[in-house]
């Protein structure tokens, strides 16, 4: 391991769903880790939709979790690209899980110095609800950090 890469504990984990919460929750994890001179984890979980199983479900279960995988990819994909200046780039990293948010965040966290999550009302892929934080903070054995959303300053 090459001695200038950061430990677990020199990493901020912020779950992202697309949502605009998210994207400030990043913005946030973004500039504390240029502070402290961490690395950032951006995360998002998707799982099957509520429905999936039912009747009218006609796609095969692997082009249906390939499709919903790579809407994944895409959402957090967009969210880093527009949140995340040229310069910081390289801290950050992301991860795409198949999980419950809570399971997910909660394993990514587990090495990490800080989580971040954005109050939200409302996202994509099912990720990030409300009781989201209250469960995670109660789990999780780094310090929780929830952002409210708010305007993004340039």
């Amino acid at each position: 391991m090459n001695s200038s890469q950061p430990n677990g504990h020199d990493r901020i984990v912020v779950g992202v769903d697309g949502s605009e919460s998210s994207k400030e929750a990043l913005h946030w994890a973004v500039r504390q880790a240029e502070l402290d001179h961490s690395t950032v984890n951006a995360v998002l979980a998707w799982e099957y939709p509520p429905q999936y199983g039912s009747i009218g479900w006609i796609t095969a279960p692997q082009e249906l979790a390939t499709d919903l995988e790579v809407r994944a990819d895409q959402t957090l994909d967009g969210a880093i690209s527009e949140v995340v200046r040229a310069h910081d780039a390289p801290r950050v990293s992301a991860t795409v899980a198949y999980g419950r948010p809570s399971g997910v965040l909660q394993h990514a966290a587990q090495d990490a110095s800080l989580l971040v999550l954005g109050r939200r009302r409302r996202g994509i892929l099912g990720a990030l609800r409300g009781s989201l934080s209250r469960h995670v903070t109660r789990h999780v054995p780094c310090p929780v950090v929830v952002v409210s959303e708010q305007s993004r300053r340039a």
